[in-house]
């Protein structure tokens, strides 16, 4: 009788416990469903009313850690003072290296940390901005040895050999004084980085943009208006769009000038 009645109360524990787990994770699942909506109309603010409840529920669990990393990237987009920026990247980084942390071989982690310290770079100093892009390229390498098929990817990496390659030579000079040097970057590297996230990736204006801006760089201007004024032509899809068009018609006024 005592080990029917043990079993008895066994089943009667599952039974209580079971909805509760069941409700938890369904409260989990609307919590991150309701947060993805406002991720997608790039309103940081309130997705982040939803996932980070949700986080407390699922501490550990990475894809929400990296939706939690993107909003806070975002939020640092829209700052205006330096000094929020700063708070705000730095949230999105060590979101992003809990992520990688949690899972060393998930190439979106690698490239969230990548992401991260891009966003950072021009409002930093002269050393940090440094230390940054080299943060930048040791990640994002990570994310394309894991999976080379994320077209965001090769569009970091042809962005940071577009910016290194534009350093003049004053500052490489001082960089090699003062910090032993910058590493190897050019414009043709860039073209084949943004190229293939071209192919991976047709819809996204921004690779065809800073190809563009590359092409112009390398004193190519024929190319470069072709893609620039092909990324303009494109619709807004992405939060970082309105900014790189800016940039794009920065570019081909500039040409007209030279």
């Amino acid at each position: 009788m005592n080990r029917i009645l043990t079993v008895k109360v066994f089943v009667a524990a599952l039974s209580i416990l079971m909805p509760c787990q069941a409700s938890e994770e369904e409260s989990f699942a609307n919590l991150v469903k309701q947060g993805d909506v406002y991720d997608q109309k790039f309103q940081p603010q309130e997705a982040l009313k939803f996932y980070l409840p949700a986080e407390k529920l699922e501490p550990e669990n990475v894809e929400l850690i990296l939706r939690i990393a993107r909003q806070y990237r975002h939020l640092m987009q829209d700052a205006s003072k330096t000094e929020d920026k700063l708070k705000l990247g730095g949230i999105a980084r060590e979101y992003a290296e809990r992520a990688v942390k949690l899972a060393p071989s998930e190439a979106d982690a690698h490239l969230s940390v990548a992401i991260c310290h891009a966003k950072m770079v021009p409002i930093f100093g002269n050393k940090e901005r440094l230390e940054a892009s080299k943060e930048v390229k040791a990640a994002v390498d990570k994310s394309i040895a894991l999976d080379s098929k994320k077209d965001q990817a090769w569009h970091i990496l042809g962005c940071w050999h577009q910016r290194l390659a534009d350093i003049s030579m004053v500052k490489r000079a001082l960089a090699m004084v003062v910090y032993g040097g910058l590493p190897a970057a050019s414009n043709e590297e860039s073209v084949k980085c943004l190229e293939k996230a071209i192919k991976l990736n047709p819809d996204s204006l921004i690779h065809y943009i800073e190809l563009g801006r590359t092409y112009a760089q390398m004193g190519n201007d024929a190319e470069a208006r072709k893609f620039i004024e092909k990324g303009l032509s494109m619709p807004d899809t992405g939060k970082d769009d309105p900014e790189v068009k800016r940039l794009g018609r920065e570019t081909l006024s500039k040409l007209e000038s030279r």
